[in-house]
This record gives structure tokens, sequence and C-alpha cells, in this order.
């Protein structure tokens, strides 16, 4: 593949469906498997030759920048500031200069997580006439609406996006997965210094004139931008459905879990379930972690049993806790901890 491809992450969102958690990190930072979701990505575009890379920032823009400015990743880091949301594809119009006139170049979602392949994926687009190519994955039909659904014709054309339909409505069960490879003339579809979205304000232009072709996403694909999914995409990883690297899985005789080598775990402490464990967290003595996610540097004390958590960094958890989502930076007594609605 050509070297000279680009690619650009989308990485301005506030992640507000994941509340509390992104309260202090940036969407494109929040773990899987103790792996920032963007290095992730990263990793993947360096695996196919993609080294050029540029994201837009805007919630939390310096924690991003101050991680990725000086990477061992292999990526050539480069970024836009952007002093008000501008939208999908107003963000990506301001990362235009960026970009070569004659080649194609990727753009991809933060909260994406994927093993689709995405050499495969620019050579189809590269065989076709369409302005835009963007990924699609077929979903149960009673998850539907909780996506933007695509409608194609028998060449995979674009006919029509359905934001979110009821199940009743909806003409297809094929979702857009955020996943797009685009020709440099898309920029001629979306004005500067405006708000503008791809799929309110641009796709509907292109579909007219049938310029939207689609690839169909086999592969594992989840959007971890809400709670569940962030669980269920960790989940995952245990299970093999998804290609993450991540330390060894230790197993016991009721589960397992996934623990940075630098953790301090007692050897009282019991495992059930799936369970993922930051780098410097300290589980006690006799504590009982079942199905949780525990981020960096947070403390379990002896004798404590979460279940069904997450507890984001540099949190010491005092009692028990059952389906409770932590923010960063909590002490969490009888007395302080109020139960999460």
């Amino acid at each position: 593949m050509s070297k000279s491809i680009k690619a650009m992450i989308m990485s301005a969102g506030v992640g507000s469906r994941l509340e509390p958690l992104t309260l202090s990190v940036p969407k494109p930072l929040v773990p899987i498997a103790n792996k920032p979701i963007m290095d992730i990505l990263f990793e993947k575009l360096v695996s196919i030759g993609v080294t050029d890379v540029i994201c837009n920032t805007y919630y939390l823009a310096d924690k991003i920048i101050d991680r990725y400015k000086n990477n061992d990743i292999g990526i050539n880091f480069n970024f836009i500031k952007e002093d008000a949301l501008s939208g999908t594809a107003g963000g990506v119009k301001k990362c235009q200069y960026f970009f070569d006139k004659d080649t194609c170049f990727l753009v991809l979602s933060a909260d994406g997580l994927s093993d689709v392949d995405l050499q495969k994926a620019i050579n189809y687009h590269k065989n076709t006439d369409a302005i835009a190519t963007i990924g699609i994955k077929k979903i149960a039909m009673e998850d539907v609406p909780h996506f933007g659904v695509v409608v194609t014709d028998s060449e995979g054309y674009v006919t029509e996006f359905q934001e979110k339909p009821k199940i009743e409505e909806a003409r297809s069960n094929y979702i857009n997965t955020g996943i797009y490879i685009f020709d440099y003339k898309i920029f001629d579809y979306i004005p500067e210094n405006t708000f503008y979205d791809f799929a309110k304000n641009v796709f509907p232009k292109l579909v007219e004139k049938r310029m939207i072709n689609t690839f169909v996403v086999e592969e594992y694909w989840s959007d971890i931008g809400t709670i569940e999914k962030y669980i269920e995409s960790n989940t995952d990883v245990f299970s093999n459905k998804c290609n993450v690297e991540h330390a060894p899985i230790v197993t016991s005789d009721f589960g397992g879990y996934i623990a940075d080598l630098s953790c301090s775990i007692s050897d009282t402490a019991k495992f059930i379930g799936k369970s993922v464990i930051g780098e410097n967290s300290k589980i006690g003595k006799n504590a009982i972690i079942e199905n949780s996610i525990i981020w960096d540097n947070v403390v379990i004390e002896d004798g404590v049993h979460i279940s069904n958590c997450v507890i984001a960094s540099n949190c010491v958890i005092k009692m028990n806790l059952v389906s409770q989502i932590v923010g960063a930076n909590e002490l969490i007594t009888d007395k302080s901890f109020k139960v999460r609605a």
C-alpha cells in the first residue's frame, strides 16, 4: 500500500454518555484491557503502513496531545485544537490542509473498536467511482433503534440513511460504523467555518449523486460510546472476540483477570468472572473482584467486595460496591458514598 495514505481520527467529542469516567479522561484515552482505545487505533493504522495521522481535539485536548506528541507507537502525530465543536464534517474540514489532493484518506471515530481489514477497505474504495466509502455492520434488528441505519442498492451504493429508526420503520439492519474512506473531493461538500455533520449535511447530497459506496464489516466492531458497550467490549477481549494486545489472562477457579504487571494483588484476593486491573492498582487481602474494570492507581482495601463495577483512576474503595460506576479521584466509604441511580 502507498505510504502516502493518511488518516484522521475524530477525537473532539465530550463523551457524555461515558460519564463519570470521562469527567477526567477524554474518550479516546478510555482503556480497553488497560490500553487506551486511541493506542489500539494507532497500532492498527501502523500495521497497514499508515503513519501520518491527524486528530481534531477539543475536550481535554491537552491530555490527548501530551500522550501522543512523543509516542513510541510509530505514529507521526498531528493535531488541531478546536475552540468550539464543529460537527463531524466540520472537524474534518479543519484538517483539510493535512491531506493530499491526489489520494484518498481514512477517517475513523475514536470510539470505534474493530478488527476491520482497513487495507482491504481502502483497496475496495479505490476501485469504485465513489467520493466516500463507509463501513457498515449487520446487527440484530432489535438493536437498530440505537444506531444510524444505512440502506443500499444491489451494488452497495447508499440510497438512504435512517437515524435511529423504530424497528418497524427500519429498511435495513446495517449500521454506519464511523469508518470512512474519502476522496479529497469530499471537501467540496463541506463549507469552511460552519458547524457541519456528515449524516445530516454532507451524505444526503452525495446520496443524490450516488457517490457513497459501502463495504461490509464482517469482523468484530463495537462502539464504546456508552457504559454498557464499554463494559461489553472489555468482556469481549476475554473471549477473543476482539484482537487487542494485553497482559496474559490470569485464571482462577471462578474466573480470570487481566492485570498490569505493576499491580499489587494479595494472594488471598478472589476473582470471579472477568475483570481488568490497571497500572499500580492494589487489591487487598480477602478482597473479592467480580466482573469489574479497575483503572490505574486504585486501592481496593482488605475484605472489600466489588461486583459489576467500573472504577476510574486514583480511587480508594473502603466498602462493598455492586453495579456502580465510580469517577476518578474518589474516596468511597460508608459515610461518603451515594448510590448511583
